[in-house]
């Protein structure tokens, strides 16, 4: 299938699973996890009206924005993937928002370089994966206040990635807690799932799915 067919797809179960859960499919933004993709299937993306792109490296993406310039004032890029302390400068001339803040010293990274007011995520490991980053459920009750209280950083919500499982039901605790996490500190943007479990997501409360096997296909390696 082509890309556009992809997301056309996509969508509709997208839809499919809002109303499940009472929800209006017009709350969800679809995010195109683009990593590895080239800019003409970006380009293809962008065709069928998408304008909210992920990306996982800064070299990566800088590169493929720069072949994209012409379409830059459209598009809102979000850094979806572990950002290095040290890159963090180079990440806020090239994305709108972030999205995997994972530590307070990130944190203050980002803010001692920003220069207006910068929106973020903050990412969650809930399944407490040793080969994952972000902050411990129980740490964010510190965290949030700490991260909100600094200079240009605009906290949206919160974002996680669920294990890999078979059956996407598996998620479905996950993104749960993730949710109660959201509600007892006020936050209302909710990032979570991807091509293998973001229906289940969406019936959970997601405001931001990240997809991206579903649309472009098998990542090149």
């Amino acid at each position: 299938m082509s890309i556009e067919a992809n997301i056309q797809a996509v969508q509709k179960r997208i839809a499919r699973a809002a109303k499940r859960a009472g929800r209006s499919p017009g709350d969800v933004t679809l995010v195109a996890a683009s990593k590895t993709v080239s800019p003409s299937g970006i380009r293809s993306a962008v065709g069928t009206g998408l304008r909210h792109f992920g990306e996982n490296r800064v070299q990566e993406a800088a590169g493929k924005m720069d072949d994209l310039t012409d379409l830059r004032p459209d598009l809102i890029w979000h850094m979806v993937g572990h950002l290095q302390t040290n890159k963090a400068g180079a990440a806020l001339n090239l994305f709108d928002i972030i999205e995997s803040v994972d530590s307070l010293r990130l944190a203050r990274a980002l803010s001692a370089r920003a220069e207006k007011p910068l929106p973020i995520l903050l990412e969650v490991n809930v399944a407490a994966e040793a080969s994952k980053t972000g902050f411990s459920p129980g740490e964010l009750t510190s965290a949030v206040p700490k991260i909100s209280g600094l200079p240009h950083l605009r906290v949206l919500g919160l974002m996680t990635i669920a294990p890999p499982a078979p059956d996407p039901e598996d998620a479905r605790p996950v993104f749960r807690t993730l949710k109660g996490l959201a509600g007892s500190l006020g936050l209302n943007v909710l990032s979570m799932g991807m091509s293998e479990d973001f229906e289940v997501a969406v019936e959970e409360g997601a405001t931001l799915v990240r997809v991206g096997r579903a649309i472009f296909g098998e990542r090149k390696v």
